[in-house]
């Protein structure tokens, strides 16, 4: 399964923001941003500050698929998905980003960034429905029941996550901390969902 290997703190620098992909280091001193606010590089720098039209959608288009850590040809799939839907394609896309388990996952407090939690999802910690489920990017519906598996309960790295995360912080999800479940309520309205970026970029990109 091909996946990136790289820095995730440099993907924050080449957009010049915070994408929170490192968990509570990206809130700590420690996280590089803070420091080097430019681009990786020799040239980070130097690089020109203006954008081309392109340039802006291309930028926007990769900040979105680095924050949900997705690939570029998982991307275009959801888009096309999103665009036979009905209603606004940049809205769809987004929602069906949400609707990711690994997300969720995240989104619950069971991992500290999606990344962890995709790894808990690929190693078979998690269960949909009583059903074990280790595909990532299975999306889920209103109504759904996401679970700790009975011998993954003990492990640290969920414990510590949720210590860190707030009670029903989405008004989508619901959290049980003690019996380590939780529910995919209802698909969210993008104005209740916390990511500022401008997706009609992205359908400018796409429809090129």
């Amino acid at each position: 399964m091909a996946r990136y290997t790289g820095s995730s703190c440099k993907l924050c620098r080449r957009e010049k923001q915070k994408l929170f992909l490192k968990g509570s280091k990206c809130t700590s001193e420690k996280c590089p941003i803070e420091k080097r606010n430019y681009p990786p590089g020799q040239h980070g720098q130097s690089r020109r500050a203006k954008f081309s039209e392109y340039g802006l959608q291309l930028r926007e288009k990769q900040k979105v698929k680095r924050i949900y850590g997705i690939l570029e040809t998982q991307f275009e799939n959801l888009f096309d998905k999103a665009n036979k839907m009905k209603g606004i394609p940049g809205t769809n896309l987004i929602k069906l980003l949400e609707r990711r388990l690994d997300n969720t996952v995240y989104r619950l407090g069971f991992a500290p960034s999606r990344k962890a939690a995709r790894q808990l999802i690929t190693h078979r910690h998690f269960t949909v429905n009583n059903t074990l489920v280790n595909i990532p990017s299975y999306l889920l519906k209103p109504g759904d029941k996401i679970s700790v598996r009975d011998n993954s309960k003990k492990l640290d790295v969920i414990h510590n996550s949720l210590r860190k995360t707030k009670d029903n912080a989405y008004n989508w999800l619901t959290v049980d901390k003690a019996a380590l479940a939780g529910s995919f309520i209802q698909i969210p309205e993008r104005e209740d969902i916390p990511l500022t970026a401008n997706e009609q970029l992205i359908v400018e990109l796409y429809s090129k």
